[in-house]
């Protein structure tokens, strides 16, 4: 019943954001050029905005992401300019938008304000959504995409129980064996719409849709049994299960179509006219669009070949069993040659995608939580959380041998922070607790929430580049497989 002051929470929390998203965001650049793989999408975005919306890759000769983080990137550029600013305007806009997300994804799925406020205050201070906003890479632009549709699915079960509640009062539950109908579901319909646009940001985003896609079916089947509907899976299949089908599944690649609009208009565009030369004319799909699935599968060869059997090898790589702790993250840049400011030894500039330790080193407990409030006491909140997580990072396993970065593992970023904030809830609320227990659960609260935002201010020069002197350098890096 907190409207007013969640609303002011939500302000507060993004402003914050907004605060460290943007301050310096500018630096550092390589010699005023991009810095690690902002060197191929700051350069195909500004290519964008000369070239009709169509960018090329002259020194790999394939584009090998689908084209709307670039194109989000590129309004940055148009906006500043080609310089650090312009190439990652957009992303921390993306940024805040995600702290606004998270905050208000568990402030509705816990009713708790205090709770949505933690939550917006740790994922300001995680590293590695910190790092993704301040850099010109596509996955802040496919993170936040995936985290506004799971809050629009969120909405979209508490909306259907409203609906099937009014259906209970009008005595419509029992009509038929399969329960009410439940109308048009627009918060769903939006949610194919982003996952669309994570879809053609990148093709991880796929990996959402059919987590997404069973999740929105589990809370139908969920919300069918609550309310007594005579047959509620039977329900389910016959009543939503095309529209999730036609909303998680064809709106999404309709989407990703329309992404191409401008490579569908080009006359020169990378294999836009391959019809009658690597292809063979005529077919059941029209010229362009075969020309695009010639494309397309040119780039999932890319991306297939692209494996350790195969010599491709990277200093940086790393597998996703070592993600959940951040135990390889990623050294975006360095620089440690005459950096002024540390007497007569060089100081160290440098940027590394890692996660705070004090939220990430807890992985492991935090996940074994979850599964347990999960699966053995139902709770709901826990296993949403689970299914976006486990989206971000269980399908990757299907192909150990790809090359692969921690910087894969950004989506799941917002959840862990929505599972230690249930888990702080869990702390502060539990049943049954006498005056003491809470005063001691608010005080654990309190000192966890300063222990991160203090481990994120300690981290803070090597996520953004900031001049530090080699002993500092090294004290930052707290395990040997940082290096």
């Amino acid at each position: 019943m907190d409207r007013l002051q969640g609303w002011a929470m939500t302000a507060v929390i993004t402003a914050l954001a907004a605060l460290t998203r943007f301050l310096n965001l500018g630096s550092p650049t390589d010699g005023k050029t991009p810095i690690f793989d902002e060197k191929h999408y700051a350069p195909q975005a500004w290519q964008m905005l000369g070239n009709h919306g169509v960018e090329d890759n002259p020194g790999y000769g394939l584009v090998v992401h689908p084209p709307v983080g670039k194109q989000l990137i590129a309004i940055g550029e148009a906006i500043f300019g080609y310089n650090g600013l312009g190439w990652r305007f957009s992303g921390a806009v993306c940024g805040v938008i995600i702290v606004l997300l998270v905050a208000r994804i568990v402030r509705r799925i816990t009713r708790s304000t205090l709770i949505g406020g933690i939550a917006g205050l740790l994922i300001v201070a995680d590293g590695v959504s910190f790092v993704s906003s301040r850099t010109a890479l596509l996955d802040v632009f496919l993170v936040v995409f995936v985290v506004a549709a799971f809050g629009a699915l969120i909405v979209d079960r508490d909306q259907m129980r409203e609906r099937m509640h009014v259906a209970l009062l009008e005595g419509r539950i029992g009509e038929t064996p399969w329960g009410p109908r439940l109308g048009v579901r627009w918060w769903r319909f939006g949610a194919g719409v982003l996952l669309g646009l994570a879809f053609a940001t990148k093709w991880s985003g796929l990996y959402f849709m059919v987590f997404f896609g069973a999740m929105t079916l589990a809370f139908d089947v969920a919300a069918r049994r609550q309310y007594r509907v005579p047959r509620p899976w039977l329900g389910t299949l016959r009543r939503d299960f095309g529209p999730s089908l036609y909303v998680i599944g064809l709106i999404p690649f309709g989407v990703y179509l329309a992404s191409y609009g401008p490579w569908f208009a080009s006359e020169t565009a990378t294999n836009r006219h391959e019809e009658g030369q690597t292809i063979g004319e005529g077919g059941l799909m029209p010229d362009a669009l075969r020309s695009l699935w010639h494309y397309t599968y040119s780039v999932y060869k890319f991306h297939s070949e692209l494996t350790n059997a195969a010599g491709n090898h990277h200093p940086w790589e790393s597998k996703p069993w070592t993600w959940p702790m951040s135990l390889r993250p990623v050294l975006y840049a360095i620089d440690q040659d005459n950096i002024a400011g540390c007497g007569a030894q060089s100081c160290v500039k440098a940027v590394m995608l890692v996660g705070t330790p004090a939220m990430w080193f807890l992985a492991v407990p935090v996940l074994a939580w979850a599964v347990w409030r999960a699966f053995v006491r139902r709770d709901w909140r826990y296993a949403v959380v689970l299914v976006g997580y486990s989206a971000g990072f269980l399908p990757w396993f299907a192909d150990i041998d790809r090359q692969m970065y921690f910087f894969y593992a950004t989506p799941m970023a917002p959840f862990l922070v929505m599972a230690i904030a249930l888990i702080l809830g869990d702390i502060l609320y539990a049943p049954r607790q006498s005056a003491e227990r809470h005063t001691l659960g608010l005080l654990v609260v309190c000192l966890y929430v300063a222990v991160v935002i203090t481990n994120f201010a300690w981290m803070y020069p090597i996520l953004t580049g900031l001049p530090i002197s080699q002993t500092t350098w090294d004290m930052q890096i707290w395990l040997p497989s940082w290096r």
